[in-house]
């Protein structure tokens, strides 16, 4: 597990799920896998929270992590969101990551439940049970409305030995630095909260997980490589210039920010959600346009 674990960093970007006519576009999901491969991501997030999980069948998910682990091939990790907000299809999702050849597991807190600490602890403790993958709690409470404790996390790390690290999508750096202090660098943090990119990594978070990555994939991969070259200044400069496009991805409800932007600059063909999710308002448009043009990436294609 150990050669597996050292390519678990760098920039890891949750990707969108392409929609055509209400259904999902596997090839053009496999057009983006090799999009983000080309232009320098170090791993690919299938089934993240810009995936719009919450309204894919347990089938389609399972299917977006066959196609990722045939097109990746090895050559990036492929990391696997298994969590539902029900124990018995976070199972199904987890056994099946597992035999599709996922490399590691991400897991959010189940939400809308808000369940105590004592709950999540049994919950995970289940989970990692099914399978003998290195796996990572999703922390966003923002999303889930259930935080999980440092006492949780120490329990969680001493009972199992498969849980690697955390997706952070919290606004809270001291987190980052109480986890070091308690388990080392070897407990891997990815950032979750685009603004947050350059400030957690310098204190040691290990990569991003990070919806902006859909666009610029290779900005947030320089950005890492800055870091771990102690070339902070480099780093500086590319944490301004991602800012506005960081913010952007919130100007509404994750991805549908995303989403219009990558039609913008021919990434996705269409520009389909699923109800409750919708496309971006024709303002919203606007205004996006605006950040494009600003960061100079409008008229940009797929490389």
């Amino acid at each position: 597990m150990s050669a597996q674990l050292d390519k678990l960093k760098g920039s890891i970007p949750p990707l969108v799920t392409p929609f055509r006519g209400g259904e999902v576009d596997y090839e053009a999901y496999a057009r983006l896998i090799e999009f983000q491969i080309r232009n320098g991501s170090h791993g690919v997030l299938v089934n993240g929270t810009s995936a719009e999980p919450s309204t894919l069948s347990v089938d389609e998910r399972n299917r977006l992590v066959d196609v990722a682990v045939q097109v990746a091939a090895k050559r990036v990790p492929v990391v696997a969101a298994t969590g539902s907000q029900s124990l018995h299809e976070t199972r199904q999702l987890t056994e099946h990551a597992a035999k599709s050849g996922a490399d590691a597991l991400l897991i959010v807190t189940p939400y809308y439940i808000r369940p105590p600490q004592r709950g999540l602890i049994a919950y995970y403790l289940e989970v990692a049970s099914v399978a003998g993958l290195p796996w990572m709690i999703y922390h966003i409470p923002g999303r889930t409305a259930v935080s999980v404790t440092i006492d949780t996390l120490k329990e969680l790390r001493a009972r199992s030995a498969s849980l690697v690290g955390m997706k952070h999508a919290v606004n809270d750096l001291a987190l980052v630095s109480e986890c070091q202090a308690l388990f080392g660098s070897s407990f891997k943090i990815f950032v979750g909260l685009e603004e947050l990119s350059f400030p957690m990594l310098a204190v040691g978070a290990c990569g991003l997980m990070n919806a902006v990555g859909n666009l610029q994939p290779r900005v947030l991969s320089d950005l890492c490589e800055a870091v771990w070259s102690n070339d902070l200044a480099a780093a500086q400069a590319l944490h301004h210039r991602l800012f506005e496009i960081n913010q952007a991805v919130f100007f509404d409800t994750n991805p549908i920010p995303v989403k219009y932007m990558m039609k913008r600059l021919a990434l996705l063909a269409t520009n389909e959600h699923r109800l409750p999710m919708v496309p971006a308002t024709p303002e919203l448009e606007r205004r996006l346009d605006q950040v494009l043009r600003r960061a100079g990436l409008l008229g940009e294609r797929a490389a």
